[in-house]
């Protein structure tokens, strides 16, 4: 097998809440693999600051600074991509956000909040790419970025949960959907890992010895631990691969 089906030279990939964190990385990653990168946040001085970061590693990259769960600014961002001849290939569904709080004291706002930027914002990317992706008659790759919570509960992430839950099921539709127009849409369930959105996790001993107790791995995992799932998912090595998950999670959910 050549190596040349993981090569994503020519394609261009937008991925969002791209600033940091493990969207940061799977943009390092992707374009060391030759992809042309779209940085995405809700701000323009952390877009910037990613296309930065990316260019002084020799990636071609541009930023797009829009709010995912906003549907006009979903709509208008694609159509400045029209606009300007920009032709997306990939698309990493990766902007998320966490609220941890008993279901007893949760407030609808923030159930919502979590729902909107973690699940729906996922639907209105992912409806927008795919149309575009419909009327070039070449396909293109969907990631939508789940968790280990895709498949399994833990107390006071409730909104969190049901929108990974609902993540690994949008892949799935999106396949069933759109694998005849040569769209593949999976899923990556990362496991704990070490982000700067998990640091006071990490920070507190309990919590610590408590994810090192239960994974085979006996670690958390690091945001690059997730970019070969990415590539793979990505390139033309996942061809007839559409509405999977794959767990990066050092082994956790085999024991749970």
């Amino acid at each position: 097998m050549s190596l040349s089906l993981f090569d994503l030279t020519g394609r261009t990939a937008l991925i969002t809440g791209s600033a940091r964190g493990i969207g940061m990385s799977l943009a390092e990653g992707l374009g060391a693999a030759g992809a042309r990168i779209i940085v995405n946040s809700r701000g323009d001085d952390a877009v910037q600051a990613g296309v930065e970061h990316l260019r002084g590693a020799g990636i071609d990259a541009i930023g797009a600074a829009f709010d995912v769960a906003d549907e006009a600014a979903v709509r208008a961002a694609f159509e400045r991509f029209d606009a300007d001849g920009i032709k997306i290939d990939i698309l990493v569904n990766n902007a998320g956000i966490q609220h941890r709080q008993p279901m007893l004291e949760l407030a609808l706002a923030d159930w919502q909040r979590v729902l909107d930027t973690n699940l729906t914002a996922a639907f209105l990317v992912g409806r927008e790419a795919a149309r575009r992706m419909l009327q070039r008659g070449r396909g293109g790759k969907i990631i939508n970025i789940g968790s280990l919570m895709s498949e399994a509960a833990r107390a006071t992430t409730a909104p969190y949960t049901v929108a990974k839950g609902g993540i690994k099921m949008l892949s799935k539709a999106m396949a069933a959907e759109w694998a005849a127009h040569g769209i593949q849409a999976n899923a990556i369930g990362p496991g704990y890992i070490h982000t700067d959105m998990n640091e006071k996790l990490v920070a507190d001993p309990a919590f610590d010895a408590w994810v090192k107790a239960s994974n085979p791995a006996r670690r958390w995992g690091q945001p690059q631990e997730l970019v070969g799932a990415a590539i793979f998912l990505a390139s033309a090595a996942s061809d007839y691969i559409n509405g999977q998950i794959i767990y990066v999670d050092g082994g956790m959910l085999s024991v749970l």
